[in-house]
């Protein structure tokens, strides 16, 4: 069952040597609120040491772990131990401290960006050194690498009204840019043959510097130097934020590093490359002319010019797209800082998950300084974040990656106003055809089946972010999980007494269902934590088990519109006039 009231339970591994006693709370979506001072683990009946490891070892059987994958897993849990010692022993912050902080200060001192997944944050291939220069939490302001590559073997693109020239005067400026030139030219190279591009110093050393030997010999690339601006890297790892000017673009390069269930493919595609400006115009002109989102105060950053290279070995090698022709790309993304008003500031809304060492979630401080009450904020936070996530779903049938990693919140007063989303090319989806679409767009739409369609909202939004916000918000008496899955309820029914013309979407695709399927994204890792899923078809990669019981409750009311079964009599006349 359900509920606040806590209980005792046993776990034990199938020989019955190892077994685990803790307290926890069980709450709705099948989330286990553990109380991290009562687990014990006993050996044979002997009191025994935690040990993640061990637990795996243990569990090898029911988690369904491989042999050959069993060590990278073990050393992906590992180097988050690392990290996780490292963030408690030199970020001694409070939530009231960070409550207040910039940007980029609530950037580098978040805790959770992916609770839902366990390996989360692995970074395999960066050594200790590595880490302290190039992880979020841990790096200080550095430069990245430019270097010129030879345009026969590199494309550029970009979005409506920028290209290339413009695009690098305004990154490196006209004194960096003779600079380079000038170091070309003094090698004997036609500057004219060449694109600049940005390129992660790990990747350089890494796997640049050797893998593509061939083509720095042959003068295909080459190495100009080190970036007049400092940058910091921000939770995506690969993508870096200016702090020498703010309002210029983020950069995002090619890392080939394993991370999140991905080994050497958190580089950059270059199919997806040459598509991505076309389809950024495409969405920013749909999202500019809606006035739902317009009113909704929802807002993209674009993904505004690609360029990537790709080795002539490895084209030739291999047929299509693969892990080794996308380590070498760039992508440049609108900076946020441009977007904010008087008054207002920004934050990954990753932040709404993070606990600081006292135990002190960061939301709590957030809503307890707003002055408004939990029911109000959160009120706001639902019509800023989840309202325009419904009116794409239903109106154009998209989904987003909206994880908090991907969403930036706008705040003013410490309240939620709007939401700013990114990662657009790479992990939006159109859920159709697309036969009517541009070629450009087309890549990103993907047929999935009514049982799953929801998925985007249900397992991103519901399973993967608000299960863990309602657990800090009722472990920390702000809010008790049942009023907040009323008001995230009340939130639908408001979205869908507003807009009844899609009446017919919300019976097919049903949002008020009793039960959904259980999509299981911890076994994508255990199954294959190198390629958690195929980008280009993702949603056939999931796996299921069983279903659980809707968090939601039909509200009896909806506010400004009277009685709910008013509105939804008023949907079913309306759908059976159309």
């Amino acid at each position: 069952d359900t509920g606040t009231s806590w209980s005792v339970f046993a776990l034990t591994s199938a020989d019955g040597r190892a077994v685990y006693r803790f307290r926890a709370r069980r709450l709705r979506l099948d989330h286990w609120h553990i109380d991290p001072q009562s687990l014990t683990r006993s050996l044979s009946g002997a009191p025994a040491a935690l040990d993640v490891l061990a637990f795996v070892i243990e569990f090898k059987a029911e988690l369904g772990i491989r042999d050959a994958m069993m060590p990278v897993y073990m050393d992906e849990l590992s180097s988050i131990l690392s990290a996780a010692a490292f963030k408690a022993a030199t970020k001694p912050h409070t939530s009231a401290n960070l409550a207040q902080a910039d940007f980029q200060a609530i950037e580098s001192g978040m805790t959770e960006g992916h609770p839902s997944f366990v390996a989360n944050s692995g970074r395999l291939g960066f050594d200790i050194e590595d880490y302290r220069k190039y992880a979020p939490e841990a790096a200080g302001p550095l430069s990245i690498l430019w270097i010129a590559v030879s345009r026969a073997h590199a494309a550029f693109t970009a979005v409506r009204g920028l290209d290339y020239e413009r695009l690098i005067s305004e990154e490196l400026g006209e004194t960096t840019i003779a600079a380079y030139r000038a170091r070309l030219a003094a090698l004997g190279y036609d500057p004219d043959r060449y694109y600049f591009m940005p390129v992660h110093p790990w990747q350089w050393s890494n796997r640049i510097s050797v893998g593509y030997v061939a083509q720095i010999a042959s003068g295909d690339i080459v190495a100009l130097g080190l970036s007049p601006d400092s940058y910091r890297p921000q939770q995506s790892i690969r993508t870096f934020f200016n702090l020498s000017v703010p309002e210029k673009r983020y950069v995002k390069m090619s890392l080939s590093i394993l991370n999140m269930g991905f080994v050497l493919a958190r580089g950059l595609s270059r199919e997806d490359m040459e598509t991505t400006p076309v389809f950024n115009d495409w969405l920013a002109d749909l999202i500019d002319g809606d006035p739902v989102l317009r009113e909704t105060g929802f807002r993209l950053i674009r993904e505004v010019a690609t360029m990537s290279f790709i080795s002539p070995h490895y084209d030739a090698a291999v047929a299509g797209d693969m892990p080794h022709k996308q380590t070498l790309a760039a992508l440049w993304r609108e900076s946020p800082v441009s977007m904010v008003g008087p008054g207002e500031r920004l934050s990954t809304m990753a932040a709404l998950l993070h606990i600081d060492p006292q135990g002190v979630p960061l939301v709590a401080v957030w809503i307890k300084s707003s002055l408004l009450g939990a029911p109000a904020w959160i009120r706001r936070y639902l019509r800023a974040y989840l309202r325009p996530i419904l009116h794409c779903y239903y109106a154009y049938d998209m989904i987003f990656m909206p994880h908090g990693e991907n969403v930036i919140v706008v705040l003013k007063n410490d309240v939620p106003v709007r939401i700013i989303m990114k990662d657009l090319a790479e992990e939006m989806r159109i859920l159709k055809s697309g036969g009517d679409l541009p070629s450009a767009v087309r890549r990103n739409c993907v047929d999935m089946d009514d049982h799953v369609r929801l998925d985007g909202i249900i397992t991103d939004v519901f399973d993967c972010f608000f299960r863990h916000l309602v657990d800090l918000l009722e472990a920390s008496g702000t809010l008790s999980e049942a009023r907040f899955w009323e008001l995230v309820s009340e939130c639908i029914a408001e979205y869908q007494a507003d807009k009844p013309e899609y009446a017919d979407k919300y019976a097919r695709y049903d949002l008020w269902a009793a039960e959904f399927p259980r999509n299981c994204i911890n076994r994508l890792q255990l199954r294959d934590n190198q390629q958690l899923i195929d980008p280009n078809d993702p949603d056939k990669g999931f796996e299921y088990a069983g279903a659980l019981p809707t968090p939601l409750v039909r509200p009896r009311r909806v506010r400004g519109h009277g009685i709910i079964g008013r509105a939804m009599r008023g949907l079913k006349a309306l759908a059976g006039q159309t």
